[in-house]
């Protein structure tokens, strides 16, 4: 795992001393050994190399990574250039596109939104090859509700983006009276229909911030050049 130089680094190291992420590490130590796992373990980190404690201003919370080759690189719902763009997030630009207007990229590389402040963070931060939810019970949940836990202690008010009943479950550690929740349907095709299309969230996270006095989110990823 990379080596965190941002103000992660002493929430980090701390998690990292329990023995619940001492048993995770050394899970994931043979997961790697004897199993193909996304993502790349220099990479299993990257939402927080990306996007530091006291930037952050929304967490858009995803479940698993992508389990298929070259997809999952770190961040929830981004793939890396040059790999297909998944449902989700095709659903993701066409919400959008009918909020506020943008194009629909030819990429489904999120970097430029983590560079702004938004947390790009699954529930569960590592998976086996074509197995959904291989480890979501290896000790990520509680690792990553330790993180929630930890922007709910921040005086500084964050969005939080909770599309699905797996992020919703995590509500219960915000306090709304410090915090904003935005919830509603999960984007994927199984439920777009139900209520995530047409739910506003991206507008509504830049009325958010601009009611805050803070710059908005420009959500438009970028075509890239092929």
């Amino acid at each position: 795992m990379s080596k965190i130089n941002n103000d992660w680094k002493e929430i980090l190291e701390e998690e990292f001393e329990k023995e619940y992420f001492v048993k995770l590490k050394e899970i994931l130590e043979e997961e790697y050994k004897n199993y193909t796992v996304y993502p790349p373990k220099k990479d299993i980190l990257n939402a927080f190399l990306l996007t530091p404690y006291s930037e952050v201003k929304v967490v858009l919370l995803g479940q698993d990574p992508y389990h298929q080759r070259g997809q999952a690189h770190g961040l929830a719902f981004s793939v890396n250039y040059g790999i297909k763009t998944p449902p989700s997030l095709v659903n993701m630009y066409k919400e959008l596109q009918d909020d506020l207007g943008l194009y629909i990229p030819n990429n489904g590389f999120l970097e430029k939104w983590s560079k702004q402040g938004v947390l790009l963070l699954n529930t569960t931060l590592t998976v086996r090859d074509s197995e959904a939810n291989s480890h979501s019970k290896i000790g990520w949940q509680t690792f990553t509700d330790n993180i929630i836990k930890k922007l709910n202690e921040r005086e500084k008010p964050v969005i939080f983006i909770l599309w699905g009943n797996n992020a919703k479950a995590k509500e219960k550690f915000i306090d709304t009276n410090k915090h904003y929740i935005l919830k509603g349907v999960h984007p994927s095709p199984l439920s777009a229909n139900k209520g995530f299309f047409g739910c506003k969230h991206f507008s509504e996270v830049n009325r958010i911030l601009k009611d805050l006095n803070q710059k908005e989110i420009d959500w438009q990823i970028e075509n890239k050049e092929i």
